[in-house]
């Protein structure tokens, strides 16, 4: 890690890559439970910890304040270290709970098979609801297999009764995970779109093989953990809204960049599944980095700071339309509401590490990094390090191919990120 006091300096000095997080290491199954798009990998998180008590830093207690699927909650948890997070997305919030809850591997065992026969038996007399369907749902589901998922959803519902709220979660968080490969989703797509070529994989077969990953994951972290509890919160809300904002000594997170992935588009199938939403573009509302949100009338109210506000001159030299400028500047801002809510969390002498990568709009280079250490900069943040890894596995690959899917392929001439940087500030002792 390299440290950085001056934000001008960024482009000036050479940030080098450190193997601290470049290495990979295997991870515990639950994380891989339930797919989400640029998933913070497990490894990112357990080196931070690492790293955060290296430098001297006493972790009792940890946060996420863009949550997601619960990547640092899991990690905190198998440290035995008290974690708070939150996240906007219900669907993160879901994922995350079914991670981080304390099983009963018999009654899990019980709960399944109860859901298979009770499934099999009104299968006999299952009635057609497709043409009742949401329209959305009906774009993406044949008849058959929306019928056969509305049947399960219905058995899952009610066999597990309220007594059993983390079941409910765990279930539930099973049938969301194939809802994609049960339509006519494009896999792997960085946007909502139809593979006319794809079959709907069957929704019994489908649940059974994902129950049993995610027994096997259950039933690997009673093993890691034992009956070590810690407490875990996790809350689903906005981190710049949230009203009652906990002290602790470690922020781990990983914000969403300026031109995100719209995340509510991502999980409209979840999201109306699960009744979050009639409309899932509903959810886009108070999402950082999204390209739909645009709350400011004049960007000069922002307050954005100096290098937020050259990059908007230089979109708007650009031709930039009006629209993305303003959501590209309220996205600045939100980060620097969110950077002083994350000085305002930590314990004398906490550490909060950001990772984070840069991005591009019409040809102007959106310097995400430089921003972030400017904005610690100016909240007071101290010791400020950054590195940098290589992004080279998993979702995230540094191209896309003409449908718009990740792929390694180097042919590929749309190049997109292929690295990130991980930045690290103390809060004054």
């Amino acid at each position: 890690m390299q440290t950085i006091n001056n934000p001008k300096d960024f482009d000036r000095i050479q940030i080098e890559y450190d193997n601290r997080w470049a290495e990979e290491e295997e991870s515990l199954l639950m994380h891989s439970i339930h797919a989400y798009p640029a998933k913070f990998p497990p490894f990112l998180a357990s080196n931070a910890f690492d790293y955060a008590i290296e430098e001297g830093v006493t972790v009792s207690s940890a946060a996420d304040i863009f949550c997601g699927c619960g990547t640092t909650a899991l990690e905190s948890k198998r440290r035995g270290i008290s974690f708070w997070g939150c996240d906007i997305n219900p669907i993160a919030v879901m994922i995350t709970q079914a991670k981080i809850a304390d099983y009963n591997l018999q009654s899990l065992e019980k709960d399944y098979h109860n859901i298979i026969y009770q499934y099999n038996e009104r299968k006999k007399d299952e009635a057609n609801e497709y043409q009742k369907a949401n329209k959305r749902l009906q774009y993406w589901y044949d008849d058959v297999t929306y019928n056969d998922l509305f049947l399960l959803l219905t058995v899952i519902k009610e066999t597990l009764i309220m007594e059993k709220p983390e079941e409910q979660t765990f279930f539930t968080c099973i049938f969301s995970a194939i809802l994609k490969q049960c339509s006519r989703w494009l896999q792997k797509s960085i946007k909502p779109q139809i593979d006319p070529d794809k079959h709907a994989a069957d929704v019994i077969r489908e649940f059974s093989n994902r129950f049993k990953t995610a027994y096997t994951a259950a039933e690997q972290i009673t093993k890691v953990i034992g009956n070590h509890r810690t407490t875990t919160t996790i809350d689903k809300a906005s981190f710049l809204e949230h009203p009652y904002l906990p002290t602790v000594d470690l922020i781990i997170t990983s914000p969403p960049y300026v031109t995100s992935y719209e995340y509510a588009d991502l999980h409209q199938l979840s999201s109306l599944w699960l009744n979050y939403a009639d409309d899932y573009r509903d959810l886009r509302k108070g999402t950082i980095g999204s390209s739909y949100i645009s709350n400011c009338e004049d960007i000069e109210s922002l307050k954005l700071n100096d290098t937020a506000s050259k990059i908007i001159a230089e979109l708007e030299t650009n031709h930039c339309e009006a629209s993305k400028m303003k959501s590209i500047a309220t996205y600045y801002s939100d980060m620097q509401k969110a950077v002083n809510r994350c000085y305002g969390m930590l314990n004398k002498n906490g550490m909060v590490l950001f990772v984070i990568g840069d991005s591009e709009k019409k040809g102007v280079k959106l310097k995400n990094a430089q921003h972030l250490i400017e904005t610690m900069i100016t909240k007071g943040f101290t010791d400020i390090k950054i590195s940098k890894r290589q992004i080279s596995k998993g979702i995230c690959v540094p191209y896309r191919d003409k449908k718009g899917k990740f792929t390694k392929q180097k042919d590929s001439n749309n190049q997109i990120y292929h690295e990130e940087y991980i930045i690290s500030g103390r809060k004054k002792r």
